[in-house]
């Protein structure tokens, strides 16, 4: 069953890569503001439905429009969409963490997170789609992808951080790194040394529980061919 990841991550195709999974990738944009009083778990559970409801919308298009060169790896079906988000919660519970949008906003988040444990939650979707037809040699272009199966996770692990000062909150920001990252730190990267422990997933930080997401696909594999 062809699998395709919908996400812009480097991070994420690369732990997919190592587990040597085939696997093609799109890239969706989606408004990922919080709504007000938004549950971290009710947030990121839609940003992955939402996630894979873009990606369902750009698969269609280039099936309208006949894009065999951008549909070559998914023309036997079914297959399972991969959705993913990453974010950090504070201690409150509450309190979502995603991309910085500017050094002050990273100064912010990372002043809460200094010297405690915060968790990072990943939730993962596998939306298992289909076209009507179930042996094709050319795109219909009346045909769209259909959603006949869909399973979520969310892993949680928990980070405790050393106490930060200023001096290294103005370097880590320099360094370019924090920009992209929920919570605004990379523990792949320079943020590593700021992570005193870790208890659960070092992938769901990184980005992509791989395990987890691993047995998620088998599951979904296992179910379609019952």
């Amino acid at each position: 069953m062809d699998i395709i990841l919908a996400s812009g991550s480097p991070r994420r195709r690369e732990l997919l890569s190592r587990a040597q999974l085939e696997f093609t990738v799109i890239s969706v944009d989606i408004d990922e503001t919080p709504y007000q009083h938004e549950s971290p778990k009710d947030y990121i559970l839609r940003m992955v439905a939402a996630k894979a409801e873009a990606a369902t919308v750009e698969l269609n298009r280039q099936l309208k429009n006949n894009d065999a060169q951008s549909n070559k790896s998914i023309i036997s079906q079914p297959i399972i969409l991969l959705t993913s988000d990453t974010i950090g919660v504070l201690p409150d519970g509450k309190t979502v963490l995603v991309k910085p949008n500017n050094r002050e906003d990273a100064y912010h988040m990372w002043q809460q997170m200094s010297d405690s444990t915060h968790e990072v939650w990943t939730a993962v979707q596998a939306t298992q789609l289909s076209l009507p037809s179930k042996h094709l040699d050319k795109f219909d272009t009346e045909q769209v992808w259909k959603t006949i199966n869909q399973q979520q996770i969310i892993e949680r692990t928990e980070v405790t951080f050393v106490a930060l000062t200023k001096e290294m909150m103005s370097e880590y920001w320099d360094s370019g790194e924090p920009a992209d990252k929920a919570g605004g730190y990379g523990i792949q990267g320079l943020g590593a040394a700021w992570v005193n422990r870790i208890n659960g997933s070092y992938t769901n930080v990184v980005g992509l529980p791989l395990a987890q997401t691993l047995a998620l696909i088998k599951e979904m594999t296992n179910t379609a061919t019952l």
